[in-house]
């Protein structure tokens, strides 16, 4: 059977809150909704404003996970005061999962990673939104639900052991590491997998939308991120990270 993926040209808060309603799934107790928080100088990340009616609606909590890159963003002090200068925590708490340590989940079947490192908060959370934002990236190209999930959900050493494809948990020394562009996208797909397979165990359901708009080729988590290189899209929502992904894609 088919995945279903709801679609709206249209781009504003009140269409993402239908679009979720869309999918009726029911996330109860305390929720996740992971976004990214944009490096400073940024100037094409989610802006807060187009997800407040989802927030409002489940009652939840933004996370992130610190970066493994030298930045405003991989220690929790500061990266708490970016996600204050970027308007997140004017609509909702915002937690960073990893200030207070991280923990591993296996990775079955692993071409590059045995493990995917999460931050400990995560098991504070008993459902999640993975709403992302469609973009490019240097390394992954265009993508948005599944990095968010992979990427974006590990902790600061999670992040250099996926852009390592498996070979440190250093942040320091993963840039060093060799490796083909084929074999990150794999680790990243191995790392959103681990993440699904770790829910589903744990029956907590998740959720994915994508906002396709401001959409650059470089990520949000550039400083000298570049103009949008076309027109936005609109609104995508499923259960299913590949087909949110493919839908993005066929889009584009």
């Amino acid at each position: 059977m088919k995945t279903k993926v709801y679609f709206s040209r249209t781009i504003t808060a009140e269409k993402g809150l239908e679009l979720y309603k869309m999918m009726g799934k029911d996330l109860p107790g305390k929720v996740a909704i992971k976004v990214h928080s944009g490096e400073p100088g940024n100037q094409n990340f989610l802006k807060p404003e187009l997800w407040k009616s989802v927030i409002d609606e489940v009652g939840g909590t933004v996370v992130e996970c610190n970066t493994a890159y030298a930045g405003a963003r991989n220690e929790a002090k500061e990266h708490l005061e970016v996600a204050k200068e970027h308007g997140f925590t004017s609509f909702a708490d915002v937690d960073i999962m990893d200030a207070d340590g991280e923990f591993k989940i296996p990775v079955n079947h692993g071409k590059h990673l045995k493990y995917d490192l999460l931050g400990t908060h995560f098991n504070n959370y008993d459902a999640f939104v993975n709403l992302a934002h469609g973009k490019g990236h240097i390394m992954g190209g265009f993508g948005a639900n599944l990095k968010n999930q992979s990427i974006g959900f590990a902790s600061r050493n999670g992040k250099a052991y996926i852009h390592s494809c498996g070979q440190t948990e250093d942040p320091d020394a993963c840039w060093q590491a060799e490796y083909e562009q084929i074999d990150f996208i794999e680790s990243m797909a191995e790392a959103a997998t681990a993440v699904a397979d770790y829910l589903k165990a744990q029956n907590k359901p998740i959720v994915y939308i994508t906002v396709m708009n401001a959409l650059s080729v470089d990520c949000d988590c550039s400083s000298e991120q570049g103009d949008p290189v076309m027109g936005d899209l609109g609104i995508v929502a499923s259960l299913d990270p590949v087909a949110n992904d493919q839908a993005f894609i066929d889009l584009i």
